[in-house]
């Protein structure tokens, strides 16, 4: 008999019930790991850059592990991911859902901040300092260099929309994760959610995410970066002409700036 599974809403009930049909015909961290490369792959590769090619070669190992029934299985899980954060947009869908399989104390140790949480320090960083910096800069970059599945993004996106302020046009989302599946699963809700930014994959501590300019809009080439599809909304693509525009203006090569690290905005 299958392990019940304590979860939040409906639709995440029914992707452990998909999940558990899987199991017994392949790796059960396998599946739910290749559920989430291939959301996030067919998300990225909607539009092109340097890793296009790689991330279409992942998916194609991964869906060839399956057969045309278990790739429709998958399928169905994806389309439960989208209703649900339609549905209730104020939640840590995926982190929330993988702390409930039990995967986080499997994988790494890992265990996610609950969303909640996320949301009072949201709240506590202070929505009244963005609103100021708004006026002056016209929009304003927030990263968490240790964004797991994305709650303390999400939980931050939330609350600005709650106190007046437009998110996808106001705000740049940058975050940062060694782990692989994690970052892809922030990336996935990210982009579900309409926010623009992108996120890195690697070791914040080695390996900080770099940008050509100060404000983190340009992330530098050879990092592993996962743009949403916000990011390349007309309003976004036009501020970052202009950040390219100023720097061939400086005259000076691209140098590398790190990302402004913790729950900054700048």
């Amino acid at each position: 008999m299958a392990k019940a599974v304590q979860v939040q809403n409906s639709e995440q009930q029914q992707i452990v019930k998909l999940l558990q049909s899987m199991d017994g015909k392949f790796n059960r961290w396998e599946v739910r790991q290749d559920f989430i490369l291939m959301m996030a792959t067919s998300i990225a590769n909607r539009f092109a850059g340097p890793c296009w090619q790689e991330r279409e070669d992942l998916y194609m190992r991964a869906v060839k592990k399956y057969g045309k029934k278990e790739q429709e299985t998958i399928a169905k899980m994806c389309a439960l991911v989208v209703d649900g954060l339609d549905r209730n947009p104020e939640q840590d869908f995926l982190g929330s859902l993988f702390m409930a399989l039990d995967l986080g104390s499997n994988w790494k140790g890992q265990f996610f901040t609950p969303y909640d949480v996320c949301r009072m320090m949201g709240l506590v960083t202070g929505l009244q300092h963005i609103k100021d910096q708004l006026e002056s800069q016209g929009w304003v970059g927030v990263n968490d260099p240790a964004c797991g599945a994305g709650a303390t993004l999400i939980a931050f996106a939330n609350e600005c929309g709650k106190a007046g302020i437009n998110y996808q046009q106001k705000l740049l989302f940058t975050g940062q994760d060694l782990d692989r599946l994690a970052a892809m699963m922030c990336y996935i809700q990210l982009s579900l959610l309409g926010c623009p930014g992108y996120v890195v994959i690697a070791d914040t501590l080695l390996h900080p995410a770099t940008a050509y300019d100060k404000r983190a809009l340009l992330p530098s080439t050879g990092q592993d970066v996962w743009f949403t599809p916000m990011y390349f909304s007309d309003l976004w693509a036009g501020r970052q002409i202009a950040a390219q525009m100023d720097l061939l203006i400086g005259g000076m090569p691209p140098v590398k700036e790190p990302v402004p690290t913790g729950l900054l905005f700048f």
